[in-house]
């Protein structure tokens, strides 16, 4: 089981979470809580950091916060706070990242599922941190990966929750897939999901003014993947703006690895924000005449913008023989070698109406086949240490914008 860490002056608790986890919990017991990380380390002198720390401040209740916003933040650490007045701290709490609030009485049952809960959202642990204030991994920004396409229904959203899905596999809650084609997306629908909140709400109110607070609106997947849904109204997504967007995406890339973004086709005002914002540009098209040729129309009125990536990839959707035209007939029409090339099979159309991407399913389909290269190349992308956005004909994006 995961290491769990109890901090607490008080026997009872320590003996609580002791039963409730046997014998991978430990406590420590300061006078004072310690209110960050490093006076933490301090306190465990050299034994590596939890996956779970449970919180038992007292009346030092600002601290143990505090402390919940800094393993969250850094570390992705989770928290459970121990409270007799639940109800007084509990907004306070899940700003902080506190996963559950459970009181200093309560059953050995009802701590076990708290913490069972609470190691289910818990990330990798920077093991033995040394106190130097050297940020982690998990607070450098994240690389911003878009899916766009030029014209709709070339598989567009099938690549993106395929590809978030699977970078989500190899790093769970790593990963946000965000829903940008504003008015009409179906990432929902792709990863059959109902979510109490959508991008509306998470452009606006008290979401877009504190990430703590974004990442409670936020729907997690049962792959460990974070979700942004589409808005479910054409009206309610007309209040979003562009700038709503460029904030949104700065804010997930402070506290996700990966923040894979499904735009609308075209470009637009939003899709333009957002390939603004974007590191690895992943683009779409049919094997059809006029989907080849609205990608070489995008490729080109990006060069003339500044907007064209050199980290980007071409995914060739619905190969097939039968289609009269050869990869090689594409390649001399876009100037560029095609990346990615995904046959059609009628496994896709399933995987889409029942709303299970193909690399959930675990399909050794040969489009999951290609999916996976696809994952592959962004994740191997990073890995690399590929430095921020890398724009071409810069000095033609300073004209467009002037």
């Amino acid at each position: 089981m995961s290491p769990v860490l109890v901090i607490s002056r008080n026997p009872q608790v320590v003996g609580l979470v002791q039963q409730a986890w046997g014998p991978d919990g430990y406590a420590i017991a300061p006078e004072q809580f310690p209110d960050n990380v490093q006076v933490l380390l301090a306190h465990l002198q050299g034994a590596p950091l939890p996956a779970v720390a449970v919180l038992d401040p007292a009346d030092q209740v600002v601290a143990a916060l505090a402390l919940a916003v800094d393993l969250d933040r850094n570390f992705s650490i989770a928290s459970v706070l121990v409270s007799d007045q639940p109800t007084e701290v509990s907004l306070d709490a899940m700003r902080a990242g506190v996963r559950d609030i459970v009181a200093p009485t309560s059953p050995v049952e009802e701590m076990k599922t708290a913490l069972e809960r609470a190691a289910t959202h818990s990330g990798p642990r920077v093991a033995q941190q040394p106190a130097t204030g050297v940020p982690s991994a998990a607070a450098q920004r994240g690389k911003v990966v878009t899916v766009a396409s030029p014209k709709g229904g070339v598989g567009k959203t099938t690549v993106s929750t395929n590809l978030a899905v699977g970078l989500a596999q190899r790093l769970p809650q790593s990963t946000v897939l965000v829903d940008l084609d504003v008015h009409f997306g179906d990432v929902a629908s792709g990863l059959n999901i109902t979510a109490e909140f959508t991008l509306p709400d998470m452009a606006h109110g008290p979401a877009a003014q504190d990430a703590l607070a974004l990442k409670t609106y936020l729907y997690l997947h049962q792959t460990g993947l974070y979700v942004v849904p589409g808005s479910e109204s054409p009206a309610a997504a007309d209040t979003v703006t562009s700038r709503d967007i460029t904030n949104l995406l700065d804010t997930l890339a402070t506290q996700f690895k990966y923040v894979v973004v499904d735009t609308a086709p075209g470009l637009s005002e939003h899709t333009l924000a957002v390939l603004d914002q974007t590191d690895i540009l992943v683009l779409v098209t049919s094997l059809d005449v006029p989907g080849v040729r609205g990608l070489r129309k995008e490729l080109d009125t990006l060069r003339d913008i500044g907007l064209l990536l050199e980290s980007r990839s071409v995914v060739l959707n619905f190969m097939h023989p039968s289609r009269g035209i050869s990869v090689a007939d594409v390649e001399a029409s876009i100037a560029r070698k095609v990346d990615f090339q995904i046959p059609q099979s009628n496994s896709v159309p399933i995987s889409v109406n029942q709303g299970i991407p193909l690399l959930q399913s675990g399909s050794r389909d040969p489009v999951a086949k290609q999916l996976r290269a696809l994952v592959d190349s962004i994740d191997n992308h990073e890995k690399a240490g590929n430095k921020g956005r890398r724009f071409l004909d810069f000095g033609h994006r300073k004209e467009a914008q002037q």
